[in-house]
């Protein structure tokens, strides 16, 4: 095996056991002093204090604060994308929540007042995705990605994406008698993804998934109507869900030969049990 060749194995079996344990950058001493300092919130991950009488010293003698990605991770995240450029393929569930109608909306409103409520939007998606432990991909145009992996979600994953599109409903107004502040359809799927740090050498890199399960998590987004959240069966089973109370569908996406059975979750119907 040629020095490249190894050093591609190392750093996709580094990026396996971030995504897969939660152990960033194998630093397990390091995260044993960072639990004994005082302080919370924490980093999921090494434990970091970013408030409270610990967070001084946690950025001063290792370099630990909040990261841009997630403020529950801190900025070792960031730096680990740059030094292992690669990833792994896993099994994760994606969550991909769109604004129905965004055009029409940004044409009855001023600028301002269509930046607000998509602000908004994007704040409720946030603490709703955060709350449910999933690592917020993107925040982009009328769109909101999360996935859910077990280093960071914990084993249950898959039930805490269901969970966060119930509840993702919910934060927007849906089933409400004044109707919803603003109108959204919900994706969600299970299955292999390539997550890792993407980029081009001496650019800004982000850790992002790429894959057939991000295709299909779209475009159920881009099918669910107004209030609805399209769960793929496949998601459900690996859930160990009972879905039989929710309606069916067979979508006949784009791109794929064969339909992707779907249960379709709305505020009013409760969650799958």
């Amino acid at each position: 095996m040629s020095d490249k060749a190894g050093q591609a194995d190392a750093v996709e079996a580094t990026w396996r056991e971030f995504l897969t344990i939660g152990d960033v950058d194998r630093e397990r001493q390091q995260r044993h002093i960072l639990s004994k300092l005082p302080g919370t919130p924490r980093c999921r991950l090494c434990h970091a204090p970013f408030k409270g009488v610990g967070a001084p010293l946690a950025r001063l003698f290792f370099s630990r604060r909040p990261s841009n990605m997630h403020p529950l991770l801190c900025n070792i995240c960031e730096t680990f994308a740059h030094r292992y450029m690669g990833g792994a393929e896993i099994e994760l569930t994606v969550l991909f929540a769109d604004v129905r109608g965004s055009t029409a909306l940004a044409e009855h409103q001023s600028p301002t007042g269509f930046t607000n409520q998509m602000n908004r939007f994007y704040k409720a998606s946030t603490d709703v995705l955060i709350r449910s432990n999933a690592f917020i991909d993107k925040l982009v145009g009328d769109e909101v990605i999360g996935l859910y992996v077990p280093g960071f979600a914990g084993a249950e994953f898959t039930n805490a994406a269901v969970s966060a599109a119930k509840a993702l409903l919910e934060a927007t107004g849906h089933g409400n008698a004044q109707g919803p502040w603003i109108p959204v359809g919900i994706g969600v799927h299970t299955g292999v993804a390539f997550v890792g740090a993407v980029g081009a050498s001496g650019n800004k890199i982000e850790i992002t998934a790429l894959g057939d399960a991000m295709n299909v998590g779209a475009r159920l987004a881009s099918e669910a109507k107004q209030g609805e959240a399209l769960i793929s069966e496949v998601t459900l089973e690996t859930a160990g869900i009972d879905s039989k109370n929710l309606d069916r569908r067979e979508l006949q996406l784009k791109g794929r030969g064969e339909p992707v059975p779907v249960r379709v979750l709305r505020v009013d119907q409760g969650r799958a049990e």
